[in-house]
């Protein structure tokens, strides 16, 4: 790649300039490309083909299809479906102000500190990330996830997506569950009740892997238009960390679970630095460098929570 205004394809070098006046062109491929003589990888359906000498033109709207990012759609489908369900079941409400009671929450697997270390409820780590207290807390995480989603599935492929997003939701309750252990230790409380929910957590870690992604990765897409990408990405998580501090300082009775916020953002972090690097080597490497990173975060995760667990029952 040149000053910034071209991409170097397999039919030779096209102008970004080409897109604005109109002029076909071959869209840049954002996964590694394939290995020579290796075979496609099971997801390649899911993106452009790899750009040839003949020129195609674009088809209009294509980040909104299904194809350009199915397991954002995948994740939004999911944490809606759940939302209908609670409606359905007379737990959720459609009016802006409306929230579920505690009660409902858990019993459709929110999370609370009580019921995972003393009722050893662990998988509720998982299943909290899907539920959401009401329209309102749906409808901006949805929001968030599906502009996040679409910008870093293309770099992740739809396996790398969901895993990301399931690595970091579970990394924000698990920090959340270890601050309050820590607290109710040192201050001598009873573990907290309050449900926490949502997907926040795995937002944030979405954000977190874009940042290192477009500062380290090389990426088919002129500088300047990363760069402001980067930038649109920190404000994201900057002004949401404010916004969700404020909150829990106001005094009202909505409260923001901080230490998930920034469990995941940790967590987003953590799994871009291992994985940026490896993106312009190959498919095939890459792929595998993910299933590494994958597991083994999977796997400190459950020394994590059981390390948490030890605390507790120590205490």
């Amino acid at each position: 790649m040149d000053s910034g205004n071209s991409w170097q394809s397999g039919g030779g070098t096209q102008s970004w300039d080409a897109r604005r006046e109109g002029r076909p062109f071959s869209p840049p491929e954002i996964l590694p490309p394939l290995d020579a003589d290796e075979p496609a990888h099971p997801s390649d359906w899911a993106y452009h083909p790899q750009p040839t000498a003949e020129p195609v033109k674009p088809r209009k709207h294509q980040l909104l299809r299904w194809s350009a990012a199915p397991a954002t759609y995948l994740l939004v489908f999911a944490n809606v479906l759940m939302f209908l369900l609670m409606l359905g079941s007379g737990a959720q409400s459609l009016s802006p102000g409306g929230t579920s009671t505690p009660r409902e929450l858990m019993l459709w697997g929110a999370k609370s500190s009580a019921t995972v270390l003393i009722d050893h409820e662990w998988w509720r780590l998982l299943t909290a990330m899907f539920i959401h207290a009401g329209i309102l807390h749906l409808a901006t995480n949805m929001w968030c996830l599906w502009n996040l989603g679409l910008l870093g599935e293309p770099m992740l492929g739809p396996l790398g997506m969901i895993c990301v997003y399931t690595l970091s939701g579970a990394a924000g309750n698990l920090l959340g569950l270890a601050a309050d252990a820590l607290v109710s230790t040192v201050q001598g409380t009873a573990l907290s009740q309050v449900p926490s929910v949502g997907a926040s957590g795995a937002v944030f870690g979405i954000a977190g892997l874009l940042i290192i992604f477009l500062s380290k990765a090389r990426l088919p897409i002129p500088a300047p238009e990363v760069a402001r990408l980067r930038r649109s990405v920190i404000y994201f998580a900057a002004l949401n960390f404010i916004l969700g501090a404020g909150i829990s300082l106001a005094p009202t009775e909505m409260k923001v679970d901080n230490m998930a916020h920034l469990g995941g953002f940790a967590m987003g972090l953590a799994l871009g630095v291992p994985l940026a690097p490896k993106l312009a080597a190959g498919r095939t490497k890459y792929f595998r460098r993910q299933t590494v990173v994958f597991a083994s975060s999977a796997l400190i995760l459950a020394a994590a929570a059981f390390g948490v667990a030890s605390f507790w029952m120590g205490s």
